[in-house]
């Protein structure tokens, strides 16, 4: 098994707010274990983070994450939510701040 990180993704762009904190990790779960999701397994979920609307996913097997960032574009859809959200997903790294603030700018 790779270690923790490696097999780790960042998820932003989760709505915030609109649903209970447990609920909106089911659905983070669901959306990254499916098929369509080019998903996997995932071993942990965490949500809320200190950084609002950002998410933590960590799944089982690395090869998921490779098949994860390779999706063009990731849709939060779910019959709780009244809309979809994008979401970008990226490889978790250290300094995951400043990948927020990149995205925030472009």
């Amino acid at each position: 098994r790779a270690a923790k990180a490696a097999r780790t993704v960042v998820i932003a762009g989760v709505p915030d707010g609109l649903l209970q904190d447990d609920v909106m990790s089911d659905i983070l779960v669901i959306h990254f274990q499916t098929s369509k999701n080019n998903g996997g397994d995932v071993e942990e979920v965490l949500y809320p983070t200190r950084t609002k609307g950002v998410a933590y996913i960590t799944f089982e097997d690395q090869e998921v994450v490779e098949s994860v960032l390779r999706k063009h574009e990731h849709r939060l859809q779910d019959k709780r939510l009244s809309q979809y959200y994008p979401l970008k997903v990226t490889r978790y790294c250290e300094n995951v701040s400043a990948v927020l603030v990149y995205w925030s700018i472009v």
